[in-house]
């Protein structure tokens, strides 16, 4: 899945008001850490994720890999602070910050 430049614009602007979701430190990529990843896209969609490793090679190492193995797209990423887009087969309005309805 690869997004255009005007979808990432798009997302990108959305992704300004998320805070992160999840935060991976010292221990890496845990099994619970993973689950709550996979979660968090499958009913959100678009999520933050903040990375907090020793260096940009180390953090681009882990952003891949969340990458890879759950099959979605890097929107952005700045200092700690990944965003990150999957599409969701069903999306769920209410919980989707792609689909939502804008207060």
């Amino acid at each position: 899945m690869t997004l255009s430049n005007a979808s990432k614009k798009q997302l990108r602007a959305i992704g300004h008001t998320l805070k992160p979701i999840v935060s991976i430190a010292q221990k890496g990529l845990t099994e619970n850490i993973k689950i709550e990843i996979d979660r968090a896209l499958r009913d959100h969609e678009l999520i933050k994720i903040k990375l907090l490793a020793a260096d940009r090679e180390e953090k681009q190492a882990l952003e891949n890999a969340i990458c890879t193995e759950f099959k979605a797209e890097c929107v952005q990423s700045i200092g700690h602070i990944t965003l990150l887009y999957r599409r969701s087969k069903k999306p769920d309005p209410r919980l989707s910050n792609v689909k939502k309805k804008p207060d």
